[in-house]
């Protein structure tokens, strides 16, 4: 059947973009403008010359409340310096304020570019950061069923809670694992959610390689299932979209995004297309 290829803007909510204010009028203009989606990085801190760093919740909480058609989320959350019960609570809202609009963005994070890790006594080993993103998956996969919770596990314990309210989206709201492109453990992740993000794509032939990989070891190949892609501005993601992404991201260099060149790629409007797929993109 028919589906339609979508476009988002995505960048960090630095600087003149930490203002939640700023980022709503944004997120205002982006749907008028006929963008499909806003995602944000999920950041504690950055290196110079970046100075102000925003929180993605309470942004994009109040871009929720503020716009009724664009897919809202967090691209992505760094899950092992989260607690799960806390982020389950928080999503659970999150996409009932937004009428079923979020998008939970997860992975590792990195301790590279800014330290965040190491400098607030977060967990820096990759490995383990990795156990506690699939256990805290599990969690929170739990927590949104609204049924009574009982995890023992290595890193989290909840006893015997039920987490109510439910998101509006059913049977969950739609995760997205981020990885790098070639990597065989952030692939194998995504297969159990609901999309992928790579990272550090060689082009559209790696691509197609993956979407390939993915569909051949999902449980349910016929499931609805996002491909996102990271493109610079201006870029036609067509070859992307023929290689089986449902999703353009267009990104935006931390160090020398400013307002004005995201109102200015916002107002360009999104690329579009119509692609023939087999139930891929939600």
């Amino acid at each position: 059947m028919a589906s339609k290829f979508r476009s988002a803007l995505w960048f960090p909510l630095f600087d003149e973009l930490a203002d939640p204010r700023v980022f709503v009028a944004v997120a205002e203009e982006a749907e008028a403008a006929g963008w499909d989606g806003v995602f944000v990085w999920d950041q504690i801190a950055w290196k110079a010359p970046v100075q102000s760093v925003g929180d993605p919740w309470i942004s994009l909480a109040a871009a929720a409340h503020a716009t009724d058609r664009i897919r809202l989320g967090t691209m992505v959350t760094p899950l092992a310096r989260r607690r799960p019960v806390k982020l389950a609570r928080e999503t659970a809202s999150l996409d009932r304020l937004s009428g079923g609009r979020l998008v939970l963005g997860v992975g590792l994070g990195s301790d590279a570019y800014a330290a965040e890790f190491s400098r607030t006594g977060e967990q820096v080993v990759d490995r383990v950061r990795a156990e506690m993103l699939d256990e805290a998956l599990e969690v929170i996969a739990g927590c949104w069923s609204g049924q009574p919770v009982r995890h023992r596990g290595r890193h989290y314990t909840v006893h015997d809670i039920a987490f109510l309210p439910t998101p509006v989206q059913q049977p969950r709201i739609p995760i997205w694992a981020a990885g790098r492109a070639g990597r065989a453990k952030p692939l194998h992740r995504a297969t159990r959610v609901d999309g992928f993000f790579p990272l550090g794509l060689q082009g559209p032939n790696q691509l197609a390689e993956i979407a390939a990989t993915i569909t051949r070891l999902r449980p349910d190949p016929t499931a609805p299932y996002d491909i996102a892609v990271e493109i610079p501005p201006a870029q036609d993601p067509a070859g992307y979209a023929a290689a089986g992404a449902t999703w353009a991201m267009t990104e935006f260099d931390p160090e020398t995004m400013t307002l004005d060149l995201v109102r200015g790629v916002l107002r360009d409007g999104p690329f579009r297309s119509t692609l023939r797929s087999e139930g891929r993109s939600r």
